[in-house]
This record gives C-alpha cells, structure tokens and sequence, in this order.
C-alpha cells in the first residue's frame, strides 16, 4: 500500500480545513473508544485471572455461590477445582486445567496490552494532527475575517 500524500493545508479552503479537522476528530473519537475497549477487555481478563487462583485454593466439596449473572448466584459445590470452562468468545467454551486456563488469561491480556500501546500511540498522533488542523483553520478563519482598521 502506498504511503499516505503529504497535504499542503496552506492551499486548503476553510471548508476543506473544516472537513479534514472534523474526519480527524472522528478518527480520534473511533480510537479512544477502542482504547476504552480494549482497558475493560483487560480488566475482565484481570478479573478472571484472578478468580482462577481464588478458585485453586478451595478444596473439592467446598460450597460456593456460583455467578449465572452479574446480579445472580446459585449455591454449588466444588466437584474438580483442576478443570475449568474457558470462554473463547461467541459462545464457545473449551475444558482446560487450571494451568492452562491461568496461561490462556495472561495471554490475552498481553496481547490487549500490546494492542492498547499501539493504539495510545496512533491516537496520540492523530490527536495532535487534528491540534495542527485546529491552528491551521483559526488562522485562516483570522485571515478571511475583514481586519479592523487600526
């Protein structure tokens, strides 16, 4: 793919400044809802990294409420602390030891940290080419404007 052109904005009209202002904006708003995303992705798999290792320290037999919603819980025993259900997204499920499910988290939560870094800084960029676009369409509004007779 070829590299983006190098606008000349000096040649831009106001209203061409304005709409490429307005895309950058957009394109900043896009990005920080998927930072926003990917930060509560992560404090999930955080959560159930978590409750993983409070999970392998009950014995088998042990009571405990189990969640079916976030406001719902139902009385249970522990039957094999050692074999847990992993959600892997769109309803799908797989049996992993403990172990493994411990390690499925941390990945995931690697890779989101990885992505969110990217993202910061592709965000950072395009949130101070939209500033530049900002002076750039306040100059031009000052220079269309009819000046005061001094």
């Amino acid at each position: 793919m070829a590299s983006p052109a190098r606008i000349d904005v000096d040649k831009l009209s106001v209203e061409q400044l304005k709409a490429l202002k307005e895309q950058t904006d957009l394109e900043v708003n896009l990005l920080q809802d998927s930072l926003s995303k990917i930060r509560t992705a992560a404090t999930r798999l955080e959560n159930a990294t978590a409750a993983l290792h409070e999970l392998s320290l009950h014995p088998q037999g042990k009571k405990l409420l189990v969640p079916l919603t976030a406001s719902l819980y139902v009385p249970g025993t522990l039957d094999d602390a050692e074999k847990v259900l992993v959600d892997v997204g769109t309803g799908y499920y797989i049996e992993k030891t403990m172990t493994q499910g411990k390690e499925y988290c941390e990945r995931k939560i690697n890779l989101l940290k990885s992505n969110f870094d990217e993202l910061l800084e592709m965000a950072t960029k395009k949130k101070s080419i939209a500033d530049e676009m900002g002076m750039f369409l306040q100059a031009k509004l000052r220079q269309a404007s009819p000046s005061s007779s001094s």
